[in-house]
């Protein structure tokens, strides 16, 4: 099974590279149509997730949130079909990075970093932008328990710059550290619930949840700096990459290392916050963010 996902994903990656880059549009929008008014997927925890972060948002502007983030997701997926075929002239005229002094910064380090990402916008072909062009990174991201569809997503990811480590891994830590030795950037995304033992009890919009607790753990003991990365579509189709100052976490490293943890991570959160607070019709509202920590 994992060799027809591995070469599924290749053969269709090579036939979607002659079709234009407004069928991702169409293929998006079509696909946001079936989720959310054909077979109502979740749309009451978007719903309900919406009422959470935007309690005095009309119902309106909820729904019109709703409709465009589902946009965004499905793109995010349709995107990934892109990977393969990724070409420096494609970047210079379709991609704006946003940070440029950030960036300077990263490209001048002499040492691995970090960088806290989420799912928001084409999460996917902007670390493979970024591989490309900025600097080489490592994602930690979850695998897949389907066999044919970890061959098929990870077979279009694994084309370009970018390296993966599996989340849950035994040896995960040790990858990092070695990814962190050859000088690349390692991408935690912090938006999703986590509960126990990879957890701590946080605060997310003011609201108690459960997230990773991995990235804190990791720069507490590196002291590596930590670079909010992210990416969004704007209104005239260009792939915007943006690099946020670095996070300062001096003011979280004076108390027992629980509540550093909690501290840290908390600050993560709310740097997800802002990003999301700035570009909520770009975020995976879909997602059950805010479950019971246990």
């Amino acid at each position: 099974m994992k060799k027809l996902g591995y070469h599924f994903s290749q053969v269709l990656a090579f036939f979607w590279s002659f079709f234009p880059w407004w069928i991702n549009i169409q293929s998006a929008k079509f696909l946001a149509f079936l989720w959310l008014d054909i077979f109502k997927i979740r749309k009451d925890i978007i719903n309900n997730n919406l009422e959470i972060v935007f309690p005095r948002m009309s119902d309106v502007q909820k729904q019109s949130i709703a409709q465009k983030s589902m946009r965004a997701l499905c793109r995010s997926f349709v995107d990934v079909l892109r990977i393969p075929y990724l070409t420096d002239e494609w970047i210079n005229q379709n991609v704006i990075f946003d940070g440029t002094e950030n960036i300077k910064k990263i490209q001048q380090l002499d040492s691995g970093l970090f960088f806290l990402s989420l799912h928001l916008g084409s999460g996917d072909l902007g670390a493979a932008v970024f591989s490309q062009q900025i600097r080489p990174i490592t994602i930690i991201s979850k695998r897949i328990k389907n066999k044919f569809l970890d061959a098929f997503w990870f077979g279009l990811r694994k084309k370009s710059k970018s390296l993966f480590i599996d989340a849950h891994a035994k040896n995960n830590a040790f990858e990092i550290l070695a990814a962190l030795k050859k000088k690349r950037g390692v991408i935690f995304v912090l938006d999703q619930f986590m509960g126990k033992p990879y957890g701590i009890e946080s605060q997310f919009f003011g609201v108690t949840t459960g997230t990773a607790y991995g990235l804190a753990l990791f720069a507490k003991k590196t002291q590596l700096p930590i670079y909010p990365l992210y990416t969004y579509w704007d209104d005239h189709n260009k792939l915007h990459v943006c690099v946020d100052e670095a996070i300062d976490l001096r003011t979280e490293l004076s108390e027992n290392n629980e509540v550093i943890l909690k501290a840290m991570t908390n600050k993560f959160n709310q740097t997800l916050e802002k990003i999301i607070t700035r570009h909520p019709e770009h975020w995976m509202w879909v997602h059950k963010r805010w479950k019971i920590f246990l």
